[in-house]
């Protein structure tokens, strides 16, 4: 008997002991997929034949050598983190990773055919899509705006670009056999004081209208409405808030997306969850790790990741929300920040399983605090290890600190030379 099983085995018994069967925990994790960012590999750059560029949002830091400079290098980025990661999931993409053949293609005339590359490696490595419309970065928002723009010339620009994008997004998912997610967001806003915040506002939600005139069947492509507080350059105002998206998605029947790291340090996501998913069909999660402000760190194991997949487990929302993550960092091996956020990410998905949340609330119910207060705290020393372990190896992906020799070596052998 190797170390592994040995040591599942005396987990199972104590995990028994509370009532939980960590056999069937492993069993539900075979369904959990996330959809892994392609962005940490290349810096947020994309591989678009610009004429020139405005910067709207979005930075990455650092200098890391082995940035992925063209499709082929990502999509072996990719495998290689995947290769660390356990269970099959799914690539997140822009729209900005666009295969044009060295061709200049306005954001507003992308088609399928210029990610046909992308779908068909997602099939034969059995992998599914999410897609994103690349609404930043671009000359056509040298105002700050897009879909929300005064100009309705730029609002029209941004309106066919993300018509194409959802389209894209469907035929993804019809090629893939698995749902892709198309989610939106804009960087809209204004670093100083805003003084038309209702009028901008306006815009944005009529771009919206005209955007879902087009239908497509959600069993295949789910559209989602991603919030944001507050962002580089729009410090002041941002056009799509909480509130502005929030309420477009329960009037439109549209999914919301939450992201860990668009609000202010004092908010949690976590304890957005439930009111969300009380009135709302499905629910996308942006993870993310926010350090004093949405800076989009690696995943870090931290309190508030397991709180935002304890919500999940208790609310027995799982089958109605779909994590994908969100952070780049330039300045570490990019294979590494995949592994580590996606595992980190894995393990709280796993832990939140192997919690007895029936006997936590039937303790709440009884108005025995002291008991669910009690029992909280003594899972915090539960041996999860033991079975994330199990799990990875059943996996066949390195048991704990195994990968990391093995990304230093692609970095040695492949990262090094580019």
């Amino acid at each position: 008997m190797n170390s592994t099983l040995k040591n599942y085995k005396a987990a199972k018994e104590i995990y028994a002991g509370i009532g939980v069967d960590t056999d069937k925990a492993l069993k539900a994790m075979r369904g959990k997929k996330i959809s892994i960012h392609c962005w940490q590999g290349d810096d947020c750059t994309g591989f678009e034949v610009k004429d020139a560029s405005v910067n709207t949002g979005i930075a990455a830091t650092g200098n890391y050598p082995g940035r992925a400079r063209n499709a082929d290098e990502l999509r072996a980025d990719v495998l290689k983190a995947m290769s660390f990661i356990p269970g099959k999931h799914k690539l997140n993409l822009h729209a900005m990773y666009a295969e044009t053949g060295g061709k200049r293609v306005e954001r507003n005339e992308l088609r399928f055919d210029y990610f046909k590359n992308w779908t068909a490696w997602a099939k034969e490595n059995g992998l599914g899509l999410d897609f994103n419309p690349t609404v930043f970065n671009h000359p056509k928002m040298s105002d700050g705006y897009s879909l929300s723009s005064p100009d309705p010339a730029i609002r029209k620009f941004w309106i066919e670009h993300v018509n194409i994008c959802r389209e894209i997004a469907f035929k993804m998912g019809q090629a893939t056999g698995q749902k892709c997610v198309n989610n939106i967001w804009i960087s809209d806003g204004s670093k100083d004081n805003c003084a038309d915040k209702a009028g901008l506002r306006a815009n944005l939600k009529n771009s919206l209208d005209e955007i879902f005139k087009n239908k497509y069947d959600k069993k295949i492509m789910a559209d989602a409405l991603e919030p944001k507080l507050f962002g580089i350059g729009t410090e002041s105002f941002v056009v799509g808030s909480l509130e502005f998206y929030l309420s477009y998605a329960l009037l439109n029947k549209k999914m919301l997306c939450l992201d860990a790291g668009h609000f202010h340090p004092t908010e949690l996501v976590s304890e957005k969850i439930s009111s969300v998913l009380t009135f709302c069909d499905e629910l996308l999660l942006h993870v993310s790790r926010g350090v004093r402000w949405d800076s989009d760190h690696v995943v870090a194991y931290n309190e508030e990741l397991q709180a935002i997949f304890n919500e999940l487990n208790r609310a027995n929302a799982y089958g109605r929300v779909y994590v994908a993550l969100d952070f780049f960092d330039a300045s570490i091996n990019r294979i590494a920040a995949w592994a580590i956020g996606t595992r980190n990410a894995l393990k709280a998905i796993l832990i939140s399983l192997l919690e007895p949340a029936e006997k936590l609330c039937e303790y709440e119910r009884a108005g025995d605090l002291g008991s669910r207060l009690a029992l909280t705290e003594e899972l915090k020393s539960m041996p999860f290890g033991a079975v994330w372990d199990m799990y990875c190896e059943t996996q066949n992906v390195p048991v704990r600190e195994g990968w990391i020799e093995l990304m230093k070596e692609y970095e040695r052998d492949v990262l090094a030379g580019r």
